[in-house]
C-alpha cells in the first residue's frame, strides 16, 4: 500500500509512505528539514505501523500544535 499524504501546519509538503503487511517499507518526504527527515525515514523503515504511530503522535515543533512526526502519524493512521 502506498500512502500519499499532504501534511498540514508544517514545512514538509508531501509524504509518500510504503506499507506492506503492517510494516513501514519506506518513507519519502518532499520539503521540510532534510537531514532530520532523512534520519526519521531511516529509523521508521521496518517498524510496525502501530508502533510508529504510538511513538510519533503528539510531537510538537516549537510553538506549533503539530510537527512532521505528528503529521506522519496521521498519515500512517490511514493504513490501519
Amino acid at each position: 500500500m502506498t500512502i500519499t499524504y499532504t501534511p498540514k501546519g508544517v514545512c514538509s509538503q508531501l509524504f509518500q509512505i510504503e506499507v506492506e503487511d503492517g510494516t513501514i517499507q519506506s518513507v519519502q518526504v518532499l520539503g521540510g528539514c532534510n537531514g532530520n527527515l532523512q534520519g526519521l525515514s531511516s529509523l521508521l523503515k521496518g517498524m510496525p505501523v502501530e508502533e510508529a504511530i504510538h511513538r510519533l503522535e503528539g510531537i510538537r515543533c516549537g510553538g506549533r500544535p503539530t510537527s512532521c512526526p505528528d503529521q506522519l502519524a496521521k498519515a500512517l493512521k490511514t493504513a490501519l
